[in-house]
């Protein structure tokens, strides 16, 4: 029977391809729509000068207090790397000591083992005769003394040769944390440096001008303050002088036969005093002009502690390095009652110090890029000041 063909008409596969162009339009319009948003919004609003200046101004401080980090840092490293220098030698000379007593040690065991052991018996027995056995028996008690003390003197070798290798090995580990500290400051100074200055660039002439204006205005203030201490100061001084005159010519109305018996010491202390400061000023006024490098101890540069220091070593007067030790130093003084010579400290972090010279002004390393200048104490807000002497 023949085959019946089929009458069935063939199915036409439908396309669903036209939904997908539909989202993939939607999509792309949902994506201009957000382009042309962010094309169109507002950008964030440029810093004021203000605002810049104290940005800057707080990054030099932070900068201030990252160098004293790194000072502490250096000092300390210094002074443990001397630690462990002496230690390393010690540990030396100690195993030279304990191979010596290694060495007598083994004298005696090589001279143990060559000549056996006897029993006394058998030596008393040998002896040719008794007066010689006891002369015998005699050295080896001594020689058995000797051992003993040999390996005592080596026990006591060791166990001193391990403690000094454990303290150097202590300090050698409390070096390298230091170190670590070390550099860690040095990469924070560089840091708030390199911020300060990326943000100086970022400005216009005209608003670099005003910037520069606003430091003026600054310095001005400051020194309409220092002028006022001045005034505070030079009639203090005055009526000080005027009591003290009239109390001289008071005494010399009175009996005129005093003994005489005052010795002076005040006065003497205040002109050692007074000489001191006339020579720190010295060396500080010298100084002016020269370079703020952080870190810096001089001769050639400076940062502010790193001045203060050496100044008073002018002086005859040794002084730690940081101005958190630095402040620490001598007596605590008013800012009324600041004398020639007295440090006076900067910020709640103690991150600056200079150097009064009188009628409000000081003589200070003050920041990068800037020299060795007089300025006004009241440029920045005070801490509080040392006489270090």
């Amino acid at each position: 029977m023949p085959t019946l063909a089929s009458h069935r008409k063939p199915r036409t596969r439908m396309r669903t391809t036209a939904p997908a162009v539909g989202l993939t339009t939607a999509a792309l319009a949902s994506v201009t729509l957000l382009s042309t948003q962010s094309a169109t919004a507002a950008p964030a609003p440029k810093p004021g000068i203000e605002d810049v200046q104290k940005k800057v101004d707080d990054l030099y401080r932070q900068a201030g207090t990252a160098t004293q980090q790194y000072n502490q840092a250096k000092e300390a490293a210094a002074t443990q790397r001397t630690k462990v220098d002496a230690l390393l030698d010690d540990v030396a000379k100690r195993a030279d000591q304990l191979n010596d007593a290694r060495r007598t040690l083994g004298t005696y065991a090589a001279a143990q083992y060559r000549s056996g052991t006897i029993a006394p018996s058998a030596t008393f027995f040998l002896a040719d005769d008794p007066q010689s056995y006891f002369d015998q028996s005699q050295l080896m008690d001594r020689m058995t003394s000797r051992q003993q003390k040999a390996i005592t003197d080596f026990r006591t070798q060791q166990t001193k040769a391990a403690k000094k290798r454990a303290e150097a090995v202590q300090s050698l580990e409390t070096l390298t944390t230091t170190q670590t500290t070390l550099r860690t400051s040095k990469q924070d100074v560089q840091k708030k440096l390199g911020e300060a200055r990326a943000l100086l660039s970022k400005l216009t002439a005209e608003e670099k001008a005003r910037l520069a204006e606003l430091e003026r205005k600054k310095e001005a203030e400051a020194r309409r303050k220092a002028e006022e201490l001045a005034k505070q100061q030079a009639a203090a001084k005055a009526e000080a002088d005027r009591k003290a005159a009239e109390a001289a010519k008071e005494a010399d109305s009175g009996s005129g036969t005093g003994t005489g018996s005052g010795t002076g010491a005040g006065t003497g202390s205040d002109s050692s005093a007074t000489a001191k400061a006339e020579q720190v000023l010295a060396f500080a006024r010298a100084q002016i002009g020269k370079p703020y490098v952080w870190g810096a101890t001089g001769p050639s540069s400076y940062d502010c502690s790193g001045l203060t220091q050496a100044a008073w070593k002018a002086a005859g007067v040794d002084i730690p390095r940081t101005t958190w030790d630095q402040v620490k130093t001598g007596t605590r003084v008013a800012t009324a009652d600041l004398r020639p010579g007295d440090l006076v400290f900067f910020y709640d972090d103690i991150s600056h110090v200079g150097i009064y010279k009188g009628d409000g002004m000081m003589i200070h390393a003050p920041k990068p890029g800037a020299n060795v200048r007089e300025e006004s104490i009241y440029y920045m807000p005070i801490y509080g000041s040392v006489r270090p002497a």
